[in-house]
């Protein structure tokens, strides 16, 4: 199933949008499809040497909730940044953190970023047959479509705003998933992840983490 399709699969079967307001307010011209493609890499990196203290290149430490960037979606990236600057995604370390940085700087950490291999995930050991299933085949019961069916069979995401899963941090997917169900965060295109997550049992969730931790990006 396509995105555009699911999209539309959950506004009718959940009643509509679940906030009038935008989600987001980036637009995605020519223009600043192109700025993203075109990041500088290298001045990318002299930036991103200020955000090492939280996205270290390596693993992230155990029981923190700051997500991988290395091998994310340069768009996806993009994205974030510019709502974390205006207000449109919630946060108290990165507000202040991108309220100096221009669209151009955001293009260029996008670009370094998603240029950097992606960390290699620690597979569960055993991981629910739930989790699996919701990542195959969903669940019709609930209404809720494959995760596949937007982050691809192998969770690699898709260009523009759905964000590759695979080796994620896991404390940061789950917190993630908690923040959509909770609306915490509601940044998400169509609210279709807090559609999904509130359907989402704590567990599910938690399962799910561990599930995409595992994949290789």
């Amino acid at each position: 199933m396509k995105k555009a399709c699911l999209c539309g699969l959950l506004l009718v079967a959940f009643g509509g949008p679940v906030v009038a307001e935008p989600s987001s307010k980036v637009a995605w011209t020519l223009e600043t499809l192109a700025l993203v493609k075109n990041g500088d890499r290298e001045k990318g990196r002299q930036i991103a040497e200020t955000c090492a203290a939280c996205h270290a290149s390596g693993p992230q430490p155990a029981g923190t909730t700051f997500p991988d960037l290395q091998g994310q979606l340069a768009t996806y990236l993009y994205k974030q940044l510019r709502d974390y600057k205006d207000g449109t995604r919630a946060s108290e370390i990165m507000a202040p953190i991108t309220a100096s940085l221009s669209d151009k700087d955001m293009a260029d950490v996008a670009a370094w970023y998603s240029a950097q291999p992606a960390q290699a995930g620690a597979k569960a050991e055993t991981v629910s047959e739930t989790a699996e299933r919701l990542v195959e085949r969903g669940d019709g019961r609930r209404i809720l479509p494959s995760c596949n069916a937007c982050h691809e069979s192998d969770g690699r995401g898709q260009t523009i705003d759905v964000p590759a899963l695979a080796g994620q941090n896991p404390a940061y997917t789950e917190q993630t998933l908690l923040d959509y169900k909770s609306g915490a965060r509601h940044n998400d295109i169509y609210g279709r992840m807090r559609t999904i997550a509130r359907e989402l049992g704590d567990e599910d969730i938690r399962q799910l983490a561990r599930y995409y931790a595992g994949l290789k990006r």
